[in-house]
Order: C-alpha cells, then sequence, then structure tokens
C-alpha cells in the first residue's frame, strides 16, 4: 500500500465525472487499498477517485464504526430518506468547513472490488459520507451546496 497525493482545491479534475470502471483487477484492489491508507492518514471518513486523481467510479468511506473500510466501486444511491443539516469538510479543501443538507438515510448500490453488485444503507454520518464521496465522483464538490463556507486560513486575516 502507499499514501497518494490529494488533490486540493483550483485543480480541475474535481469538476469532472468520472467513468465508470470496468476492470476489476489486481490493480484496482490496490488503488482502493491505497485510498483506504490515503484517507487514514489524513483523518478523513471518505476519499474518491478524484481526489488521489483517479478518474473513475469508486470511492472509499469508514465512519470508524464496526463496518470498517467500505469500498464502494460505480456506487449510485438508489435510496433517500429523511434530512439532516451540519457541518462538513474535504480532504481537497483543507481548513474549510460549510453547513450542508444530506439525506438522513441513503441506500446505494455499488460493486465491490471484484465486480459483484451489493446494496449497503447507511444513516447520520454514514449517508452525509456516501452523497459527499458519490457527488465528488459527478464533479460536485462540498462547497458547491455549502452554506455559511468557512476558511479557517483566511479567518483573522485583514483582506
Amino acid at each position: 500500500m502507499a499514501l497518494r497525493n490529494i488533490v486540493k482545491d483550483g485543480d480541475p479534475i474535481l469538476r469532472k465525472v468520472c467513468r465508470p470502471v470496468e476492470k476489476f483487477d489486481e490493480r484496482l484492489a490496490s488503488l482502493l487499498e491505497d485510498m483506504a491508507e490515503t484517507m487514514h492518514a489524513a483523518d478523513g471518513v471518505g476519499i474518491a477517485g478524484p481526489q488521489v486523481g483517479m478518474m473513475r467510479r469508486l470511492c472509499v468511506v469508514d465512519c470508524y464504526d464496526d463496518e470498517g473500510v467500505i469500498e464502494l466501486v460505480n456506487p449510485e444511491i438508489i435510496a433517500a430518506s429523511g434530512e439532516q443539516t451540519g457541518s462538513e469538510g474535504c480532504l481537497s479543501f483543507p481548513g474549510k468547513w460549510g453547513t450542508v443538507t444530506r439525506p438522513m438515510n441513503v441506500t446505494v448500490r455499488a460493486q465491490d472490488r471484484n465486480g459483484n453488485w451489493f446494496e449497503i444503507s447507511g444513516e447520520g454520518l454514514k449517508a452525509r459520507a456516501f452523497c459527499h464521496e458519490i457527488d465528488h465522483l459527478n464533479g460536485v464538490c462540498f462547497v458547491d451546496l455549502a452554506e455559511n463556507v468557512v476558511d479557517e486560513e483566511q479567518e483573522g486575516t485583514e483582506e
């Protein structure tokens, strides 16, 4: 496994729609493992393909619960209900936070690293993470949806 560079705000890759994963092989497995290691090293709860420079529809999520790392290849949200509004940040936008409204519950249909389809549901933080990462695969960043965006690096500086 290896740490990947995290693509930062301003890189056009973050605004592009990713292509589906079609090849399920050892390279994909290694990429997913690298993504999980990179996410953990950065203290994140999720990271998507474009955030490590890969224009493929894949992401990993870890809410630090009993499920551990969840790998989602070619994910799509197939059901959503309820509503939650809360603070959200992103590894690609260090120091920025904003208030985002997301569904409270979501069900995602995705493939695993071997190409097998499965469904997984999440609520609260897990639902938020699923939505946030799948948005990345469609070129949408949390700052596009957020209200009251705060940039910790800009706070306290004069213009």
